[in-house]
Formats: C-alpha cells, structure tokens, sequence
C-alpha cells in the first residue's frame, strides 16, 4: 500500500498564525473567540495548530472584524484536564470554546463548567450528518448535548508482518478468540526470540489507555454485544461481582504471567505507549498490538517518529469477542468534542466558529490530517476520504458495531479502579479474585454505592 496522504494535506494547510497564551481569561470583547485545546507534547508536526491556524484565517476573512484567539495549552493528558476545569470556573479564566475529551465531559457537565448546545444544534443542518453513537458521547443525563465532536477513534489489533512471517503465522491473520490471540503471541515467543510478542497497556501509570485500550477491549468482547457489561443501564447502576470482569483480568494475568507482553516495568513505564508508536513497532521489536486508530498520526513526515513504510511493515485485524461470539469482532471509541463554557463571554460567536470547523470540507480535512475516524455520514462516505490513508477503511467500519464508554461523572473514579486491578494482576501481587474484589470494594466508594452485583 501507498504511505499515508496525509503529508500532503499537512502542505495544503496554512502555516499556523501566532499562538498566543491565556492571559485576563474570555473578557468582555465580543469580537474575540478565545480557543483553548490541547497542544501535543511529543509531535514535532503539531497537526492541530496547524488545523486551527487555517480555520482561524478562514473565519476572520469570512467575518470581518471578528478574532479568533487560540490558546494551546502544552501538556500531557491529566494535566490538561486539570488546567482546563481550573479555568472554567471562572469568566476571567474560562475561554469562549474548549476542546473536551469525552473521558471527562460529564463531570465537567455536572460541575455546571459547559453550556447545553441543543438550541444551536436545533438550528444547525449539518447536525442531522453526525452518525447517533458520535452524538451520545456529549449528551448528558438530563438528555441535552454539551459538545460538538471533531470525530472518533476505533481500536484493533496492529501485527508485525516480518515477524508474524518468522513465526509461520498468516499475513492475512484474523483471529477469531481470545485463545486464538494468545496462541499467536505464544509462537511468536517460541519462534522469533528478542522481540515482544504481545502489547495489552495495562496500570496505573498507562492510565485510561490501560481502560480503554486494554481492559475495555476485553470486558466489552466477553457478552453479545448488546448490553454494556461496566454499566447497568437499566437500574442506572454500576456492576459488580461479574464474571465478564474476571475473565478479562485473567487475559492480562495471563499475558504477564507467561512473559508474552513486555517486561512488567515497562509495561507500567507512564511512557509505554509513545515507547510503542515510536520505538517498539518501528524497530520491528513487537509482533502484536492492541491499541488505536490514531497511530499513523505519529508516523507522518516531520512528526518525531517518521515511518512512511508503516503501511507495508504492519498489518490489522479485528480483536475477537471472548469465544467468537457474535457479533464476532469489539472495538472501543472515544474522541474529542468542541464545547462553550458555561462562563464563555461570547457563546454565540463559539457556536459560529465550530460552523467553521464542522463543514464537510473541514471535517474531513481534519479527519485525514489528524488520523481520525469520520463521525459525518457524509464524509465517511466520500471515496476520497476513504482513500486518504491505509487503515482507514478498517477503523471506520467498526464505527457501525463499536462501544463507547459509560461516560457519567463516576468513570474517571472507575477508570482508576480498573486501572489498580489490572496492576496488580499484572505484577503478580494480586489473584483475578483478590483483584476482582478489590475493584468491587473500590467500586461502591467511587459510585456512592451505586452498584449492582450480577
């Protein structure tokens, strides 16, 4: 296959204008929009400055007068959600529009931090294009939407097909289990020595990429794909005591235990996953990876960890339901919204920007250069946008059967508990039980109790 497109689109764009810090907060200017959003920490091609720098160019030609100012904020993940909620609470520090993982967006939600966009939405066509499962990530318990989003993730298996040839496993490999996943990366232990034969994140210092990468992926393959098996919708209450949440800690257990995954201290290394993308899979040192959509955005020209053959070195696969269930493949998705501050001084003006970014140009120019998965029909159907970039194909057609997270105001509490359990499997201090009760106790203090046993 072709290197990624993506390069090209990265030319087309504008040189990113002048960022410039967050100083006196949104204030009173009503022609000023202030940005803030998340500014990568490791790319040496920051994709989304240079993304917002041409839709702030294009915003002020087609609004004379008006001012977009945007905000980066450079920092890793948690620290960005700190240095965001610090903002919002206040109108002297909240920006007029905040990029929003949909991880947090509920608790700041209930925090009263976001304002409900449904009477903009109401009046937006474009809204009608954006597929329902990309629409729930920001709505609410109270039914409304808080937050625009700039597309999703799916999550797969990335193999290694130089060492999957090594091994005299297929180059077209599917596996079909769980069971079928560990075997592969069992021959690649025995057969190709010196090389990590499976990657499953797991521990706290991995922090949600363990819960959504790793563990997520497991528990939401273990049922039939119709009822979520973290959280009850039906009593509105979290579950406990599952069978489910055992087998899936078992996978990681055994994963560790039988030395399949990396060494444990790497494994719970904070930087694992930029030692994945960046030296693991390059290197052609892991044979299995179960991880994200997005890789290929740090593989690009220019962007730190340059791999134009990543396309003909690796190859994807589905992972697996637990026993080959039906529907027969899982996938977690997550994203980014665009959202207003409760305390934004011009909200109107915020919604007009997001306009400007969310038509299906925009969309999909953003999409492609940014590895991301379309959430407009319109895009995902447009055989450019398809032929952007290998893998692109894959990951967008697991949008149709993917999972996204319980997102209510307890997970990132949950996230954290999932995240200790797997931990302790992993090195071996605690059983599946210890650890599967350990969750559960942890579980009805982060819940307030609200919990279901099953």
């Amino acid at each position: 296959m072709r290197p990624t497109a993506a390069p090209l689109l990265l030319v087309a764009l504008l040189t990113a204008t002048t960022l410039t810090a967050c100083g006196s907060g949104s204030g009173s200017d009503p022609d000023t929009v202030k940005v803030a959003y998340k500014q990568s920490t490791d790319n040496a091609i920051r994709v989304p400055d240079i993304y917002l720098g041409e839709m702030k160019k294009q915003f002020e030609t087609a609004n004379p007068g008006k001012t977009i100012e945007l905000v980066p904020i450079k920092a890793a993940d948690s620290e960005y959600y700190t240095k965001i909620q610090q903002m919002l609470r206040s109108p002297k520090t909240a920006p007029d529009l905040v990029y929003e993982d949909t991880f947090l967006i509920n608790s700041d939600i209930t925090s009263g931090y976001l304002k409900p966009l449904d009477s903009y939405l109401d009046k937006w066509p474009d809204w009608d294009q954006f597929i329902d499962t990309a629409k729930t990530a920001a709505k609410a318990e109270d039914g409304k939407t808080y937050g625009v989003p700039d597309g999703t993730d799916t999550r797969g298996l990335w193999f290694d097909k130089a060492i999957f040839k090594k091994a005299g496993l297929p180059s077209d490999w599917q596996p079909k289990t769980w069971d079928e996943v560990l075997d592969a990366a069992r021959t690649i232990k025995e057969k190709v020595p010196g090389v990590t034969p499976l990657n499953v994140y797991t521990g706290k210092p991995a922090g949600e990429a363990a819960t959504m990468q790793g563990f997520e992926m497991l528990l939401y393959g273990t049922g039939d794909g119709t009822t979520d098996p973290l959280y009850d919708t039906a009593s509105k209450k979290w579950i406990a005591g599952s069978q489910a949440f055992k087998d899936s800690l078992a996978f990681v257990e055994t994963v560790f235990k039988e030395k399949l995954g990396p060494e444990v201290s790497d494994a719970l290394d904070p930087n694992i996953s930029t030692t994945v993308r960046g030296e693991l899979l390059p290197e052609g040192k892991l044979g299995i990876n179960l991880d994200g959509s997005w890789l290929p955005q740090d593989w690009l020209a220019g962007a730190g960890h340059e791999w134009p053959e990543w396309s003909d070195k690796l190859g994807l696969a589905y992972m697996p339901t637990q026993n080959g269930q039906a529907p027969g493949k899982v996938s977690m998705s997550g994203g980014w919204t665009w959202s207003i501050p409760a305390k934004s001084s011009n909200p109107d003006l915020a919604f007009k920007f997001i306009e400007t970014m969310q038509t299906k140009a925009n969309a999909q120019k953003w999409y492609i250069a940014n590895s991301g998965i379309a959430v407009r029909k319109d895009v995902a159907a447009d055989p450019a946008y398809v032929a952007a970039q290998p893998g692109i194909k894959f990951f967008t057609d697991l949008v149709a059967s993917t999972h996204y997270r319980p997102a209510y105001p307890a997970y990132p509490k949950v996230s954290t508990a999932i995240q200790e359990a797997m931990e302790g499997v992993t090195t071996g201090d605690s059983s599946v039980e210890k650890a599967a009760s350990g969750y559960d106790e942890e579980l009805k203090t982060a819940t307030d109790d609200q919990v279901v046993t099953k």
